[in-house]
Formats: structure tokens, C-alpha cells, sequence
């Protein structure tokens, strides 16, 4: 599943390239997760000032609203001034004066929404819950250390949910803690205001570097140019059960959380 890396990797691989574009024409394939919203026709004209990123949400700001885009679990998108056919996972296609910007989604839980603002209802239901952005000025660390003691639950699910800090998934949730030294069964109210800093930092360096990277291509994820993440690579535990640990050597463990496997070695990662 595409995590914050991927979809600000995504972001800046196309962002300047389609600012300043005018919508000439919207293809829908098979309904995606959620309806667009608006006529087709409705978007045809626009203009496209830029692209931003919530969460794992991009928002293209038009002339006249904004349109959401979320690659689901399995979507990618590709811009290119010229795309070859649709195929049959192309779900979502917008032709622009700069090129076609197309959403490729074969599980279909991606979603191309249109709000007439961001105070609107309907992207308020998909925003406005989010938490702080971690690479952003807003990831406050008073703010982080107050929301962990208020959650009884382990770490890492408190991470996973996104309404303290938003874009932490599975893959650089399991190297953060582990960077901080936190096991991730740790419940989060346990977690001390020194240990807390940690992590907070941990969170920040993870996700930039795996930004840096290209983000995680574990399966078949690609920027909006068609090129993979390396992070992986790189990767202290994540997919690295019963390899030895590169700190300890101790052999990295893995368990079941929320239906998500974790990944941390019981050595250097203390309850």
C-alpha cells in the first residue's frame, strides 16, 4: 500500500509539470471507491495552480475547487505528455494542456474526488480527521507527547491510526520505533516524555529519508515517471524477520498487529 512517501514521491514527480495546465477532457473507467462528485464536463476548462498533499490524499487545486485524488492500495499514477491505451485497471484519466495525468488501480479502493473547497463536506469527511503532518511545521512534539499518554493502545497502532500523526504506515512505523528503541507493543501512555522525543525524531528522519529514496517498491509502486523506490534497501527490520539485526545481531522478530506484520528485534527495541 502506497504510504506518505510514496505519495509525496509521487507528488513531486509530477506537481511541476502539470501546474499551470487547463483540463481538456476527464475519462472515468469502473467506479473507484468513491463517487468524483461532479460532472466530467463540470472539471473540463479548469485550471490546475498546483499540487499539495494531506496525509496520503493529493489535492490539485483548481480555479474552482479541488480535486482529491488517494491511490488506495494498490493504485499508482503516471503523467506523461502522451500515454499509451487505457488499459483495464486505468480508472481515472484527465487529458491537460501539459499531458494526461492517468490512475492505474487494479483493486479499485483508490478514489478521484472533487470538493468544491477544502471547508466542504465532503472533503472534510476524508481530511478533516487527520493528524498532524509529520513533515510539515505543525508535527508539534508537546502536542505528540500529550496525544500518546492519552492512548492505552500498543505504539504501534496508535501510529497506524493517523489521527495523532498522519502517514506513518506499516513499513516506516516498524523503523521508526525502531530507531527510537520503542518495542511496538509498547502501550503509547507508557512511553516517557525523553523516549516520546525519540520517536518524534525518528518519525521525521524515516520519512524524509525514505522521501529522499523514492519510497518503497515492495511490489509494483512507481512514481508518476515510472520509477521505483529504494528505501527498502535500506530497511533496519521491516521484511527482515529472523535475519540477523544490523545493530545487534540478534535475529529480527515478527508479529501480528491489527493484521499487519511488525517487524523489531527484542534486543535493541526495550518494552
Amino acid at each position: 500500500m502506497p504510504e506518505l512517501p510514496e505519495v509525496e514521491v509521487t507528488r513531486l514527480s509530477f506537481a511541476d509539470r502539470i501546474a499551470g495546465a487547463t483540463i481538456e477532457s476527464v475519462r472515468m473507467g469502473k467506479p473507484l471507491r468513491w463517487p468524483l462528485g461532479c460532472s466530467q464536463d463540470d472539471l473540463v476548462g479548469q485550471r490546475i495552480d498546483g499540487v499539495r498533499r494531506r496525509g496520503k490524499y493529493l489535492l490539485l487545486d483548481l480555479e474552482r475547487g479541488i480535486l482529491l485524488l488517494h491511490l488506495g492500495m494498490s493504485g499508482s499514477l503516471s503523467f506523461e505528455r502522451c500515454l499509451p491505451p487505457a488499459g483495464v485497471h486505468d480508472h481515472f484519466e484527465m487529458t491537460t494542456s501539459h499531458g494526461q495525468l492517468r490512475l492505474n488501480d487494479p483493486r479499485r479502493f483508490g478514489a478521484a474526488v472533487f470538493a468544491p473547497s477544502e471547508q466542504a463536506t465532503v472533503a472534510q469527511k476524508l481530511l478533516g480527521r487527520l493528524g498532524m503532518e509529520p513533515l510539515g511545521p505543525d508535527f508539534d512534539l508537546p502536542r505528540f507527547q500529550t496525544g500518546l499518554k492519552l492512548r492505552k493502545a500498543p505504539i504501534k497502532q496508535v501510529l497506524l491510526a493517523g489521527d495523532l500523526v498522519v502517514g506513518v504506515g506499516n513499513i516506516y512505523a516498524s523503523e521508526a520505533l525502531f530507531m527510537a528503541g520503542i518495542r511496538p507493543t509498547t502501550s503509547a501512555r507508557r512511553i516517557s516524555r525523553a523516549r516520546a522525543q525519540r520517536l518524534h525524531h525518528a518519525i521525521r528522519l524515516v520519512l524524509a529519508r525514505a522521501v529522499e529514496r523514492g519510497g518503497s517498491t515492495l511490489r509494483d509502486f512507481s512514481n508518476a515517471r515510472g520509477e521505483s523506490g529504494h528505501f527498502q534497501l535500506e530497511a533496519m527490520v521491516y521484511g527482515r524477520a529472523g535475519q540477523p539485526c544490523k545493530t545487534c545481531g540478534s535475529p529480527v522478530r515478527t508479529i501480528r498487529q491489527g493484521q499487519r506484520s511488525t517487524f523489531f528485534c527484542g534486543l535493541c527495541q526495550k518494552p
